[in-house]
């Protein structure tokens, strides 16, 4: 049977003490829809509620609820229960104190999610065995995140994503990485490893279809975009300072995203996810369909990314390329026009030119 999550956003009046009554309800009579009650998360500093319920159809809870106490969930998302305790730490209510009637979870589900990218040149070029670097890498951030207390949701060769309880720790735990990460990295290899981290935070259930899919996006676009190495949200910034007696971060370590150039990332983002592979578009496009003179457009990406019109369309074709031929999707031609280059020529000069090796020779480098 499916795992639904759903949100509650809650009254000023409604108590950690209501919910949990509310909760009580459901569990009497949710055998009549065919669901079964996992556990719930209560947050009354932001009031919001989550329901984690397994049921036949989201529909089925919507009546369970109704019929129960009334309240209606003002989003439902299909969930994996393993990627929700990866993200929750848990998926069925935690032990009830001695001597109470109710089991009253106040437990906020809000998180701060942390994004790592590296360079694919963390690959061992032989088949798909780490090199010694690779091993000290993981082997750092995997220490980092469980001294913080941070839980890693899903990790790849190159990547990661960490769920953090602690605003504090997940900030603590990102300049702990990135330190850690000059110490390991060979001198003479410095400018073809590179990491970048990104801290975003939310809520699990939100107007989208995933878990946590808007901190999640909002984090990677800003490791895949903004210049600095380690780039936190304006909101992220605020709780560290709200949990630290106003201790403020040093802005010469950590770029914090206004919410301004948050906005105009997300902006960016979604045109520049529709378009990028078009071989007919246009910098005059560019500017014209996000509505900003050409000026404007290159002292926001400038400022942003560190790149101009031009060169930001052009490092994301290929950065999408590199990803293509990594996983071998066609030959290099395919590859070149599927990523919007008009010639493979000038496509393999320009990847020569971003990272130092002709595609040719990292397709046979990254041949299994």
């Amino acid at each position: 049977m499916p795992i639904y999550m759903d949100r509650h956003d809650i009254p000023s009046e409604i108590s950690a003490e209501h919910v949990a009554q509310m909760h009580e309800e459901d569990l009497k009579i949710e055998h009549l829809f065919g669901c079964k009650g996992m556990t719930y998360w209560c947050d009354e500093k932001r009031r919001t509620a989550f329901c984690l319920i397994k049921a036949p159809n989201k529909k089925a809870i919507q009546d369970m609820h109704q019929h129960a106490h009334g309240e209606y969930p003002h989003s439902i998302i299909e969930v994996n229960e393993k990627i929700v305790e990866s993200f929750l730490g848990r998926i069925e209510d935690p032990v009830k104190a001695q001597n109470t009637k109710l089991n009253i979870i106040n437990d906020p589900a809000f998180r701060v999610i942390m994004v790592i990218k590296t360079s694919s040149y963390l690959n061992r070029l032989e088949a798909n065995q780490f090199s010694l670097f690779t091993q000290k890498f993981h082997n750092s951030v995997l220490k980092s995140t469980k001294h913080f207390k941070g839980r890693v949701v899903k990790k790849d060769n190159n990547s990661y994503l960490v769920s953090f309880k602690s605003v504090s720790n997940a900030v603590w735990c990102a300049l702990k990485i990135r330190s850690n990460f000059k110490y390991i990295t060979p001198k003479f290899d410095l400018k073809n490893r590179k990491m970048k981290i990104a801290l975003s935070s939310g809520i699990p259930v939100s107007d989208k279809e995933s878990i946590f899919e808007d901190a999640i996006v909002s984090a990677k676009r800003m490791c895949e975009i903004v210049s600095e190495q380690l780039v936190i949200t304006n909101e992220v910034k605020a709780l560290y300072e709200s949990e630290n007696r106003n201790d403020s971060i040093d802005n010469d370590l950590i770029r914090i995203l206004k919410p301004t150039e948050e906005k105009f990332l997300n902006h960016l983002m979604d045109y520049v996810e529709k378009i990028w592979n078009k071989p007919n578009f246009k910098v005059d496009d560019f500017s014209n369909d996000l509505g900003y003179s050409k000026s404007q457009l290159y002292r926001k990406l400038i400022k942003l990314a560190g790149k101009s019109s031009n060169n930001f369309i052009k490092d994301y074709r290929l950065k999408e390329a590199l990803k293509k031929l990594y996983k071998h999707a066609g030959n290099i031609s395919e590859i070149a026009y599927e990523s919007g280059f008009n010639s493979p020529a000038y496509f393999s000069k320009c990847f020569m030119d971003k990272y130092g090796i002709l595609p040719s020779k990292y397709i046979q480098q990254h041949t299994v």
